[in-house]
């Protein structure tokens, strides 16, 4: 009983540090300058620019405002965009393309924090658009050419309007850091949570196992036996705790930062409980196509690990 009061202490120490110190500080500053961004049009011109190349991915205009948003943002924060989706009469095949994308493309609320570390930024941003894309594309033309596509052709195509127009730049970045600090605060207890159960699986020596019985397979593709550990902890717990479990094994010098990056095509993108489970909360139309979109994540996500593998 004793060693598991120490691992609860440990365990919401951690949690607690990570979301104090290392995302809200990061967090409240995007979306500071997000809030700005939004309000002054310049989302919206982006995605208008874009339209015309996502058109070829079966992505409507509006997936341009998602892309921006999963980058830029956080992985929950795409959920609005597929929520207007959901009931401006985008189709369902370009609903799956557009979840498939923002499903593979890497989460802000990971990446910026572990850049500090040194994750090499421009190669997340080059993969999670190669990744993201071919996802799309896959999902269109592929795995979901069989659903609805009835609804009208210029559906979707508009990014979500902002209401903010008239505010001063200092209280759109105010609301926009205290829009941080509740994601973080929200944040906290599944990351102390999730930090718990690793900590149990680590104790109980289950990682250890998993180790030893993956360990041949990871040396292969150059990855080290600890990241097993990440790589269990991101699909089982989402990416936020799989980030503060691989900056400790940073830390402890388990992993190399070069290992970092070869890893970071499998573990920086949204596609795990905690993510799915979000993002298809948009709606029924969104949670009716998760299978061919999944099925495109699956080979978008083999895309940037691969190429972050040929990478570094």
């Amino acid at each position: 009983m004793e060693d598991l009061v120490k691992i609860m202490l440990v365990s919401g120490k951690a949690g607690l540090d990570l979301s104090l110190y290392v995302l809200m500080p990061v967090l409240v500053i995007m979306m500071a300058i997000m809030k700005v961004l939004d309000a002054r049009g310049v989302l919206a011109m982006v995605a208008r620019l874009l339209r015309p190349l996502l058109r070829l991915f079966g992505i409507p205009g509006a997936g341009a405002f998602a892309i921006v948003q999963m980058l830029l943002v956080s992985f929950a924060a795409p959920l609005a965009t597929l929520a207007i989706m959901e009931k401006d009469g985008t189709s369902r095949r370009q609903i799956a393309a557009t979840l498939a994308m923002v499903l593979t493309l890497s989460q802000a609320n990971v990446v910026f924090p572990m850049v500090a570390s040194g994750l090499n930024l421009w190669a997340i941003m080059l993969t999670s658009a190669i990744g993201g894309l071919s996802a799309a594309a896959l999902t269109y033309y592929i795995f979901a050419r069989g659903a609805d596509d009835s609804h009208p052709a210029d559906s979707g195509e508009l990014p979500p309007p902002s209401d903010n127009k008239k505010s001063t730049i200092l209280n759109l970045m105010i609301s926009g850091g205290q829009e941080g600090v509740q994601v973080i605060i929200g944040t906290i207890p599944i990351l102390i949570l999730a930090i718990f159960l690793v900590n149990i699986l680590k104790a109980t020596g289950a990682i250890g196992l998993l180790e030893t019985a993956i360990t041949p397979l990871f040396r292969l593709i150059g990855f080290p036996a600890a990241a097993v550990l990440p790589l269990a902890t991101k699909y089982l717990a989402g990416g936020t705790a799989m980030m503060g479990v691989t900056l400790n094994l940073l830390k402890e010098g388990a992993i190399t930062v070069q290992e970092l990056n070869r890893m970071a095509g499998f573990i920086t993108n949204p596609c795990d409980i905690v993510g799915v489970a979000v993002l298809i909360s948009a709606g029924s139309r969104c949670a009716s196509v998760i299978r061919p979109a999944i099925t495109g994540v699956v080979a978008g996500i083999l895309i940037r690990g691969v190429l972050h593998l040929l990478m570094f």
